[in-house]
């Protein structure tokens, strides 16, 4: 996962569902990760990541969408 990086992060995964949609329907590659707690939702955090050759196009649609 050495070509990989966390583009977007949150405690919601609802939220994390919506920017893997947009990065999806526009072509980028997405890996939704889930590190929260599965007894305490609230401890931990959900990642989307994708591979580093996709940043600054991934870091456009984020920003145009207002997902920030």
């Amino acid at each position: 996962m050495d070509d990989w990086t966390t583009i977007y992060e949150t405690a919601q995964l609802y939220q994390a569902e919506i920017v893997k949609g947009l990065l999806t329907s526009n072509g980028i590659e997405v890996i939704v990760m889930n590190q929260q707690d599965s007894s305490y939702v609230m401890v931990g955090t959900i990642k989307v990541m994708i591979r580093k050759t996709d940043q600054d196009k991934a870091t456009k649609i984020i920003k145009s969408s207002n997902c920030e």
